[in-house]
């Protein structure tokens, strides 16, 4: 595919949407069209989410505790496994663009269920926990297929140029997602906001067609290429995936499972951080409201808006950071040097609050590890799978980033059951066991990078494989 992007840029003078795009990554001009379209594609996906994200807490908080959050952990990975069985026998039958067709279709069925749930009277007590419970699958899902399907796009020098652009598209959708939603909620109310959520979606599958039908006309034109033509014209991202379950293919792989331990491990710690930054929050508001009605609409709202402005600060860091940092990142210390930023970043974050953790401290601890995290280690992890097989793209990746995710955070809601319910442990002795948790994650990344390598040079020596 290169020798195309080198052809047109011999034919073609650059357009403004080339100059645009090389401000931010190395882009030949013949790579503008697909990547700009995959870049508005994960930016659609993510914006769609932070309309429906917007309404997740209400619905649940309006009849539960918030302790039931981290609980609810337990069956999103339970059903998980069997989203993943499901999702890899229809990638066996159906080709890329299908697969992503029917997989997008039936969520937004489920977003139409939940407003016919609404109209026939189900009590919201229900439907906030069986919302909560979707959407932490679909958060997940959506995404994972997305990334599986540029990994089958690109080449690995490509996606290591070009992914932290694509990635720009989803930290953008971050950052306007909850202001739009912020605006659209009083007008559409939650339920209607599913159905804006469903528009969104069906612009993604659109998006994919086009973008799937552009890269095999590419592939065509350089397979008729001088010096190509007459070489056998494969279809194989036209056809469906072997029978390969996503858990086989992880278990049969040290390099896959490596990654879906660290994942695990990371969502773990994430989510152990999120409830450290919780408690403290709520013990700081029930100070400044002089109250011990955890309950009151009051409390709630101050909790509410303190939240949303820790997830903006978020999110604009995960947006400069994409924008400036990912890139440069990239191309001076590569895959393997970026996955290391985001565990020394928390470890040094934790460290300082193993030895008193205050508001300010936490959330600007968590700000910039879950800026990192949806920035440069969301690109890193995405370019993991470059140098993998079709079948891993898709099937493995969507198991990692669904199954081993909710894996750790029901690991974590574990671990602060049994350390409020049986040991009493203090914001700071969480912040230890965080601590101890990414110095094995650092270890688990040097496993990774080594066997990295290892791929990348086998990849190289049979191109076949």
């Amino acid at each position: 595919m290169e020798n195309v992007q080198t052809m047109e840029t011999g034919t073609k003078a650059p357009n403004i949407l080339y100059r645009f795009l090389h401000l931010f990554t190395a882009i030949y001009p013949g790579e503008t069209t697909k990547a700009f379209l995959l870049t508005l594609n994960s930016f659609l996906i993510m914006f769609g989410y932070y309309q429906i994200k917007a309404i997740r807490n209400g619905l649940l908080l309006a009849r539960h505790p918030s302790e039931i959050q981290s609980y609810l952990a337990i069956p999103q990975a339970f059903i998980l496994i069997f989203v993943v069985k499901a999702f890899a026998k229809i990638a066996s039958r159906y080709p890329r663009h299908i697969l992503i067709t029917y997989v997008t279709l039936f969520c937004i069925s489920n977003l139409i269920i939940f407003n016919i749930m609404n109209w026939a009277g189900v009590s919201v007590a229900i439907m906030g926990i069986v919302f909560f419970i979707w959407i932490g699958m679909y958060n997940l899902l959506i995404p994972a297929q997305f990334w599986g399907f540029a990994n089958d796009i690109y080449s690995e020098e490509e996606g290591k140029r070009l992914f932290p652009m694509i990635a720009f598209g989803a930290s953008l959708g971050a950052v306007l997602g909850p202001p739009v939603a912020q605006k659209l909620v009083p007008h559409f109310g939650s339920y209607g906001m599913m159905l804006v959520t469903s528009g969104i979606l069906v612009l993604c599958i659109l998006m994919t067609w086009i973008i799937h039908k552009r890269d095999l006309r590419e592939e065509r034109q350089f397979l008729n290429s001088p010096g190509v033509a007459g070489q056998p014209k494969p279809k194989v991202k036209e056809q469906p995936l072997d029978k390969s379950g996503g858990f086989r293919l992880i278990f049969k792989s040290r390099y896959l499972l490596l990654i879906a331990l660290v994942i695990g491990l990371y969502n773990f710690i994430n989510a152990l951080g999120e409830q450290m930054f919780a408690k403290i929050q709520q013990q700081v508001a029930l100070r400044t409201l002089e109250t011990a009605a955890t309950g009151s609409a009051d409390l709630q709202n101050y909790i509410s808006q303190a939240f949303a402005g820790y997830q903006g600060l978020a999110n604009i860091l995960g947006l400069l950071i994409q924008l400036f940092l990912v890139s440069r990142i990239f191309r001076y210390v590569g895959v393997g040097g970026a996955l290391l930023f985001l565990p020394v970043i928390a470890l040094g974050g934790y460290g300082y609050a193993a030895f008193g953790a205050s508001l300010l401290l936490m959330k600007w601890v968590k700000s910039v590890e879950n800026g990192t995290d949806y920035s440069l280690m969301k690109t890193a992890k995405s370019a993991l799978f470059l140098i993998t097989k079709r079948e891993e793209k898709y099937k493995a990746q969507a198991a990692i980033e669904t199954f081993f995710v909710r894996g750790g955070d029901t690991l974590c809601a574990v671990v602060v059951w049994v350390g409020t319910t049986f040991l009493a442990l203090s914001i700071e002795r969480f912040a230890v066991i965080n601590v101890v948790s990414i110095l094995i994650w650092i270890f688990l990344t040097i496993l990774i990078i080594r066997e990295y390598k290892k791929k990348k040079a086998q990849s190289a020596a049979d191109p076949s494989a």
